[in-house]
């Protein structure tokens, strides 16, 4: 990313396709896209093609922006990306439902994840519904009086193996994967709005959907807008 200038750098990889496109977050427009197009669909990424397609278009990106690429999103639609649901019940002491009673259950959930699936790196964490007073509700009710309630999570990971191998492609370049986001998930959650897809991807990164949990580093530079969109360490 090149947020001087309000710039993100996407790099796409699908079963099909590879895409790189510079991103003007402030006019939504693309400075810059290529794409490279398989003949045969793969379930396998290339990675010495990745690294030619690479090749031929970050430098490119540099000169036209007069700046490194020192960040870049990378956006996933492949078999090895994970989808898990979860559910958890807790009691509630305090009586009125607050964001800190979800921050706890969501901390938990996410702890749990991890220890079960060690080879993950999650990507998305996704509040499906939330079940209050025996009720279920797509999106959350502060301050209601309930002694119990719960959370359906949905995860969305992909494999650490995956992610050290782009890693390492992209170490050649002195390029660092800030954010994975599942094509998938951007895909569905816009499904017939016919947004171009890297306004999609940017949205996404930037809390459009309320029931997402954004995960922060553990020393954010920016903390706050809690109450627009949750946030955990990461």
């Amino acid at each position: 990313m090149t947020k001087e200038f309000d710039l993100d750098t996407y790099l796409i990889i699908t079963d099909c396709k590879f895409v790189i496109c510079l991103f003007n977050t402030k006019n939504f427009k693309k400075i810059y896209i290529q794409e490279l197009e398989f003949k045969n669909k793969t379930t396998d990424i290339d990675f010495h093609s990745l690294s030619e397609f690479l090749e031929n278009n970050i430098f490119k990106i540099e000169k036209l922006t007069s700046k490194f690429i020192n960040n870049i999103i990378v956006v996933i639609d492949s078999e090895e990306i994970k989808d898990l649901n979860i559910g958890i019940k807790k009691k509630n002491y305090v009586k009125n439902l607050s964001f800190k009673n979800l921050e706890s259950i969501i901390v938990e959930a996410k702890d749990l994840f991890k220890e079960t699936y060690q080879d993950q790196n999650i990507m998305h964490i996704i509040v499906q519904n939330y079940l209050i007073n025996g009720k279920t509700y797509l999106k959350f009710q502060k301050n209601l009086q309930t002694n119990d309630f719960g959370l359906e999570i949905k995860f969305i990971s992909v494999s650490n193996k995956l992610s050290y191998q782009l890693e390492k492609v992209l170490e050649k370049y002195q390029i660092k994967i800030s954010k994975y986001i599942s094509g998938i998930y951007v895909e569905n959650y816009f499904q017939g709005k016919g947004n171009e897809f890297p306004v999609m991807v940017y949205e996404i990164i930037n809390g459009i959907n309320e029931n997402e949990v954004k995960l922060v580093p553990k020393n954010p530079s920016n903390k706050g807008f809690f109450e627009k969109f949750f946030q955990l360490f990461s």
